[in-house]
């Protein structure tokens, strides 16, 4: 993170970090990478390039290929021949593999991924047509399904590590020996190697599912937006509006740390991104304010966390949920929202009741930007953003939105340097309304993208923020390595979906949960929840997804519940890996720039984003926090309103700091119970009633309020009784 000094000199304007930080998702996430250089990085500039240009041809309709339509399946393959093949380039096989330059395996192992896909991809229509995926297959596309079967594993290893590979690998050999006695409830239909290599490389579940589908129809259009917002500068303009927003406020540069990172998780939907972007920023100002350099880091762990949480872009896995519900992804990013809203709310909580135990002031107003200064510099994201969000939710153009989206920013990137600001931006600003709401208008999509395209174009020619030949090469190798490690890990986890679909045991499984659950969905929620944090601390968010998508999910659907609540409360459970040792790699990542010890980190982490543990009960009880149902906005305003009311008790609790009562050590020997019973009343009144709960919400508002009444006016009086001294004067 560089700083730029502005008048006055003591004000530090807060930029970005280097362009590439807030991409490059892999150099955080392993341990080791290598850097392309030389013909192989133009090999994987044209490769991306490629990739993005299939995805606006298939997104569009715009026929690039004459008199040829593209089957989705062969658009699937041709997009594992482009990008798979980088992962044995960009991501070393051991520890001592060298950096410096490609062995000759992993150039073999890069031959034999783009020849099996290409191969596959010239038999998939063939495949179609004679019913391949399940039998008959000719012994050419059979060695070309076990060679991509191979790659694929070994590309989780590299991508994924050990833990993903060992979770992955068993089950896609699964169908082999499905018929064992030895495996009880998993027990289903066997295949021979041949059937099941041809159905995990032929058919529409496995290789060819819904996570590659979703990479190839959304995911690719929401990561180039991401590139591009980073880019251009957004984290510098997020970081300085919540800064010149929040910076004098009680323990004023965390209390930053969780704004910034809000707003830029609202467009980046990488937790990884999140911390190399604002955590270079945030943490030594949280550090400099008298956080220690462990909690500084947990704090921003958490706060990028919500990076996965907020819409309007939530992540890859939030697209793969998407298509498991066959359902558009702007519903998905719908019902986040008030999910989110609490999770910041809570991260809000615990900060100022942190700072206010600790006494923590916030930073001087003349070290911080003002406002209007930091508007002024990036208005347009605002604006790029509104235009994304109308796209999804009012018009339902997923797949659109992004490239729209993206082109738009370019454009107004371009033209909005200071010295435009009265004449530039102000006819910048009028035709981007104008071009947008041409947009709008379904009959002139197509030509309103080739002339936002041509109009980029032309902005090269001009003076202002160009970003040249170089900036876009360095564009495409940004996308391109993030490409390479999400379809390594979907295309493997895909098969993890194949193999459950073969063998058909996941309807029987499901009644097997129901059966040990004894029917209560609350015992069966708790065993889910358990299972998901198990499986986090191994694997990634999406695959410890699509694990309990699979397994999991159909069990809870069975008893009544709602269907997009079931879903979220499997991603958001599976999510804290993010937070939770042994993996953690947002607070890996956070401890690193804190100069902070990496488990405490983690273990803080999860302290500050405990209150992630109670909100996916809050909404599978009551779906209208998701904005479920014929009429949920009126319920999920109250609903929303307690649970607002019941995280203050409970981060109270936690922290041992309640507002308006004060620092709970006053308490002396009761301080813990008053703890414990703060978070438990808390919990109670922002559970909702009604559904599965035996109570009404009426009786559930009543019970906690019960318990928080007696215990705050506990807490009051033997607080304040504390804090007078013998002389009757009391303590500041």
């Amino acid at each position: 993170m560089s700083e730029t000094a502005a008048a006055p000199a003591t004000k530090v304007e807060f930029e970005d970090p280097h362009p590439g930080a807030a991409a490059d998702l892999q150099e955080a996430e392993v341990t080791r990478v290598r850097t392309l250089k030389g013909a192989w990085r133009w090999v994987l500039m044209a490769a991306t390039a490629a990739t993005i240009l299939l995805c606006v041809n298939q997104q569009f309709s715009l026929r690039f290929f004459i008199d040829y339509t593209q089957l989705n399946t062969e658009y699937f393959y041709l997009l594992i021949a482009l990008m798979l093949p980088f992962t044995f380039l960009i991501f070393p096989g051991s520890e001592k593999a060298p950096l410096d330059r490609i062995p000759w395996y992993d150039l073999l192992l890069f031959a034999a991924t783009f020849g099996s896909a290409i191969w596959l991809m010239l038999n998939i229509r063939k495949a179609a047509q004679f019913g391949w995926e399940f039998d008959g297959a000719p012994g050419s596309v059979i060695a070309a399904g076990l060679v991509m079967w191979f790659v694929l594993m070994e590309a989780l290893r590299r991508t994924g590590g050990w833990s993903l590979l060992l979770s992955v690998l068993p089950f896609t050999l699964y169908p082999l020996f499905a018929d064992s006695s030895w495996l009880g409830p998993f027990r289903g239909t066997q295949s021979t190697l041949q059937q099941t290599t041809s159905y995990h490389m032929l058919s529409g579940e496995s290789l060819l599912g819904i996570p590659i589908q979703a990479f190839a129809d959304t995911v690719i259009g929401f990561l180039v937006f991401g590139t591009a917002l980073m880019m251009t500068g957004a984290g510098k303009f997020f970081i300085n509006i919540a800064f010149a927003m929040c910076g004098t406020f009680r323990g004023g540069a965390a209390k930053v740390c969780v704004f910034a990172s809000g707003l830029l998780g609202t467009v980046g939907g990488s937790i990884v991104s999140n911390v190399l972007t604002a955590g270079t920023m945030t943490i030594p100002a949280m550090k400099k304010t008298g956080f220690t350099p462990s909690y500084s880091g947990a704090i921003e762990a958490c706060a990028s966390t919500g990076a996965v949480l907020a819409p309007p872009v939530l992540g890859a896995t939030a697209f793969v949920m998407a298509q498991f519900m066959n359902t558009g992804y702007a519903d998905v990013a719908l019902a986040a929202t008030i999910p989110s809203i609490l999770y910041y709310v809570g991260l809000f909580a615990q900060v100022d009741a942190y700072a206010a135990r600790h006494k923590l002031k916030g930073l001087p107003r003349a070290e911080l930007p003002r406002f209007w200064d930091a508007f002024k510099e990036g208005w347009y994201y605002l604006f790029v953003i509104v235009v994304l969000v109308v796209m999804l939710l009012y018009f339902k153009r997923e797949s659109h939105a992004p490239f729209y989206a993206s082109v738009l920013l370019v454009i107004l990137h371009q033209w909005s340097g200071p010295a435009r600001w009265k004449t530039g931006n102000t006819l910048v600003l009028a035709g981007s309304i104008a071009a947008t709401a041409a947009m709008f208008w379904f009959g002139v999509l197509n030509a309103a993208l080739w002339g936002m395209c041509l109009l980029a174009a032309l902005n090269e020619f001009f003076p202002g923020k160009n970003w040249g030949g170089a900036r876009w090469l360095h564009f495409l190798e940004l996308n391109g390595k993030t490409f390479v490690e999400l379809i390594a890990i979907l295309a493997g986890c895909g098969l993890l979906i194949g193999a459950f679909s073969l063998t058909g045991v996941i309807s029987s499984l499901a009644n097997d949960l129901l059966s040990i659950a004894g029917g209560d969905a609350f015992l069966l929620l708790i065993m889910c929840a358990i299972t998901s944090l198990i499986l986090g601390l191994g694997l990634t968010t999406t695959s410890c997804y699509i694990f309990l998508a699979i397994l999991v999910a159909p069990a809870l659907e069975k008893l009544g519940l709602n269907k997009m609540a079931v879903h979220m409360f499997i991603f958001y459970w599976g999510m804290l890996s993010s937070i939770t040792p042994p993996v953690a790699i947002a607070s890996f990542a956070a401890a690193g720039i804190a100069g902070a010890p990496a488990m405490k980190t983690g273990w803080e982490s999860m302290w500050v984003g405990s209150i992630i543990y109670f909100i996916p009960f809050f909404f599978v009880l009551n779906p209208a926090l998701l904005l479920q149902g014929s009429n949920p906005y009126l319920e999920a305003f109250g609903l929303t309103g307690l649970a607002c009311f019941g995280i203050v008790f409970i981060c109270g609790g936690i922290q041992g700091y309640q507002a308006y009562v004060g620092d709970l050590r006053g308490a002396g020997l009761m301080e813990w119970p008053l703890r414990v019973l703060l978070v438990i009343g808390g919990f109670v009144v922002a559970t909702p009633g009604g559904g599965i709960m035996p109570l009404s919400q009426m009786q559930v508002t009543l019970l906690g309020l019960a318990i928080l009444v007696p215990t705050v006016l506990i807490a009051l009086l033997l607080v304040r009784r504390q804090a007078v001294v013998p002389d009757g004067l009391r303590v500041p």
